[in-house]
């Protein structure tokens, strides 16, 4: 008989794929497991191609609705990578042997509040890795996976003809506006660069797409919105480098070892959620010496100190520079 494992993470993008490397070396390193994934219902894109998980448990609204199915299946395991109210009521409800992810709030705390650096130096996904050790489970250092349905794949050919033959991704999104590098900074690097360049985000990053489009000299293709979570990861997958905020796209460019420029405001790599195993050419660009940062472990809707400088003091050519070496 099978052990039955329920690994939770309800949310978000780029939290649900840096869990891929868990939920692997479990399938891979295990004997006759089989891999339950408990998500939220708008996350299922995320795994539904993914080879190692055995079944997808939804939640829409209420727990309630979710616990009765999930306490037939008769987990022998739970994997708790939220650590959230919804997370411990769920292994309230099941009754089975749990492992929970510690998620070292307090440091956080004294990082983003009092500037008290007492993170280890230690990247979420080992963190997540050392939750599951004990069941005999050794990171491969494989770095993450994402898996697209092959219906979902944007192929190259629908691309017009001019980013055929190679482009830049620019990941626009970042849910809070302060983890997004401002329009104006985004038109100084594709003008210097003079390369292709496609804008990838969705409503929330509609004006920014737009107001780069339409100011940019250089040859520029908005698919701002209009572009599926797996299609906009096919068009990460086959770009020639990625510049991307600190948000899930730039997670997805590391399943891919993409070479990523990340580009960090009101957040910082210290946090641990830096892009795990990317190419090796990758580079994290940060504005040093500012004694604010980080305002904040998840980004914030306006600057509190009104400067924005994380962001506007970003040094534009040292990214263009970065993009016309590595292109």
């Amino acid at each position: 008989m099978k052990t039955k494992i329920l690994i939770i993470r309800f949310s978000s993008i780029g939290d649900i794929v840096l869990t891929s490397p868990i939920v692997r070396c479990i399938k891979q390193q295990l004997d006759d497991v089989e891999i339950h994934f408990l998500t939220k219902a708008k996350h299922q894109d995320l795994l539904i191609a993914n080879p190692f998980i055995d079944h997808i448990h939804l939640l829409q609204e209420n727990l309630s609705d979710i616990i009765p199915v999930l306490q037939e299946q008769k987990f022998d395991l739970i994997i708790d990578l939220h650590n959230n109210i919804r997370s411990q009521v769920v292994k309230q409800s099941i009754r089975a042997k749990s492992y929970t992810l510690n998620k070292i709030n307090f440091r956080k705390w004294l990082l983003v509040q009092f500037k008290i650096d007492v993170m280890p130096n230690v990247h979420i996904v080992d963190r997540m890795m050392s939750t599951v050790s004990s069941l005999g489970v050794k990171n491969d250092l494989a770095g993450l996976d994402h898996f697209i349905p092959e219906e979902q794949e944007y192929s190259l050919s629908d691309l017009p003809a001019e980013f055929q033959n190679g482009y830049v991704a620019i990941v626009l999104a970042g849910t809070y506006f302060t983890k997004r590098l401002p329009a104006e900074k985004q038109i100084e690097i594709i003008n210097k660069s003079k390369l292709p360049f496609i804008l990838l985000g969705g409503k929330s990053e509609k004006k920014l797409a737009d107001e780069i489009s339409k100011s940019a000299t250089s040859k520029v293709l908005n698919l701002c919105t209009k572009l599926s979570i797996n299609q906009s990861a096919s068009i990460v997958k086959q770009a020639n480098l990625v510049i991307a905020n600190d948000t899930g796209l730039m997670h997805i460019a590391a399943a891919f070892k993409k070479k990523i420029l990340s580009v960090w405001g009101s957040t910082t790599p210290a946090l641990g959620m830096f892009p795990y195993l990317p190419d090796a050419k990758s580079k994290m660009q940060k504005v040093d010496g500012l004694n604010c940062q980080p305002c904040s472990k998840i980004g914030r809707h306006q600057c509190p100190k009104k400067h924005f400088r994380c962001m506007h003091e970003q040094n534009s050519s040292e990214i263009t520079n970065w993009i016309i070496r590595n292109f």
